[in-house]
């Protein structure tokens, strides 16, 4: 175990760098079409989609290089929380509760993987300090 407490910082930059590539990849899908599903709709400059795609894009892009990681981190959990309740959960009080159910997966673990980078900051490998 001492060899993987030794990967630890490494990692934690691999987790942040990946989940906010990832996050940043599906703004850009919301704002530039990139790799977009057929059927989504175009979006509307100003709308709740189009604010949660330039959090999502730019937002991601900061957490990936560890710029102000701790306030985009904190702004794109809370997206995902919003996200989460208002277009997967819908205040459901039956199974659409369940993430597994209502296709909230990717929602909750974005959230809880961006409310743990917010705590612990950009880390080792950020080009920014917190």
């Amino acid at each position: 175990m001492r060899s993987l407490k030794s990967l630890s910082d490494l990692s934690y930059a691999a987790l942040r760098f990946m989940s906010g590539w990832m996050f940043a990849f599906h703004g850009a899908q919301k704002l530039f079409g990139v790799l977009a599903p057929a059927q989504m709709p175009p979006l509307t400059i100003g709308s709740q989609m189009w604010f949660g795609g330039v959090i999502e894009f730019f937002g991601g892009l900061m957490i990936a290089v560890g710029f102000q990681t701790r306030w985009a981190a904190f702004l794109c959990s809370g997206t995902m929380a919003v996200a989460y309740a208002q277009f997967h959960w819908k205040f459901q009080w039956n199974s659409g509760f369940f993430p597994a159910v209502n296709q909230g997966e990717m929602a909750v673990l974005y959230c809880f993987i961006f409310l743990l980078i917010a705590c612990q900051g950009g880390g080792k490998f950020a080009v920014g300090k917190d």
